[in-house]
């Protein structure tokens, strides 16, 4: 594991955004306003969406716009395959028609569960399709006529009739050195995700020396709650899914976890579903995600804040008793927020 003072130069630190991923599971986005509305008087800056096999990334983003004037919103992230390049651009700009200057485009691979398996688009070459993409969009996103052959696509011709006037920001989902060095060197950075605190160095030195303006997102699973039976019902079943799958396989084998993760791997290629999941080491699940109170998750969410890192995005599970009410659901995300210290 690298040290902490192994790590290339780089700007001091200072202090992260908060965000938090919406919806929230099991709460609707129409009853999402009082929590949009709430967000920035308890520490947070930024709303981020994701997309996968439930609520689209741009919808929420759009809503909560419309709810607040001063967070940022953020994809994190939109799969490259499944919308066209010009649809991207146009959509972020249509975002940034309603937060100008306040949004980041998140694109990236994914996984192939989200681009073939539920939309049956080919998972080709996810590399060079994200490489593209994100060439494309930066260059519609200033206002440029683009036209010509990429690796993965081919364009005749497309230019934004009305591109943003403040910046758009695009930054990757990024794994793995080639991933994390092409957000930083072609992007405006990268968003990675479920890695133990101890693992943030070794995705800083991948990224090199980091310029000023760029993000580096780190998503931080979280089930605020003291039952650990229930944390561990709640959140196996997910980790087994998504480190079983090939992009999260290979990241946590170059981070050095193979070994911990080998037999949850080897009974998921058995066809063992319950058996990886049964398999996951507890440190494991509670290191990726977090849980306990309030506090003691706040605690250590903190720990992935180190120098280079911008953002801290949250996503939130959050247990039965905590949606009695509006109170408790604030009081809950306000304990865990940076506003809290």
């Amino acid at each position: 594991m690298t040290a902490p003072h192994d790590l290339p130069p780089r700007l001091a630190a200072a202090p992260p955004r908060w965000g938090i991923t919406l919806p929230l599971p099991g709460l609707t986005i129409d009853r999402h306003r009082f929590i949009v509305e709430r967000l920035p008087d308890l520490g947070y800056t930024d709303v981020w969406s994701a997309e996968g096999g439930g609520t689209d990334a741009f919808t929420p983003l759009a809503a909560a716009a419309a709810w607040s004037s001063s967070l940022r919103i953020g994809t994190g992230i939109v799969p490259v395959h499944t919308r066209g390049p010009a649809v991207l651009a146009q959509t972020a700009a249509t975002l940034a028609q309603l937060a100008p200057g306040r949004v980041l485009l998140g694109i990236g691979a994914s996984v192939p569960a989200h681009v073939t398996d539920i939309n049956g688009i080919p998972f080709d070459e996810p590399f060079k399709r994200t490489r593209d993409v994100l060439r494309f969009v930066t260059r519609a996103l200033r206002g440029e006529h683009v036209s010509g052959d990429f690796d993965t696509f081919s364009i005749t011709g497309f230019q934004l009739p009305h591109p943003p006037a403040a910046p758009v920001k695009v930054i990757l989902g990024a794994l793995r050195p080639g991933m994390l060095r092409l957000g930083f060197t072609e992007g405006d950075g990268a968003i990675t995700n479920l890695l133990f605190p101890e693992d943030v160095p070794t995705v800083l030195n991948a990224v090199g020396p980091q310029p000023a303006g760029k993000e580096l997102v780190v998503k931080v699973f979280v089930c605020p709650t003291e039952d650990t039976d229930y944390a561990h019902r709640a959140t196996r079943p997910f980790l087994a899914w998504i480190l079983n799958r090939e992009p999260y396989r290979k990241f946590h084998e170059w981070l050095g976890h193979g070994e911990l993760l080998r037999e949850s791997h080897e009974r998921w290629e058995a066809g063992d579903p319950e058996g990886a999941q049964k398999s996951l080491p507890d440190e494991v699940v509670d290191g990726l995600f977090i849980s306990g109170s309030p506090e003691e998750c706040r605690e250590r969410i903190l720990r992935y804040h180190i120098p280079g890192v911008t953002t801290i995005q949250l996503y939130v599970s959050l247990p039965p008793e905590v949606f009695v009410s509006r109170a408790k659901l604030l009081d809950t995300l306000a304990r865990l927020g940076p506003a809290a210290g």
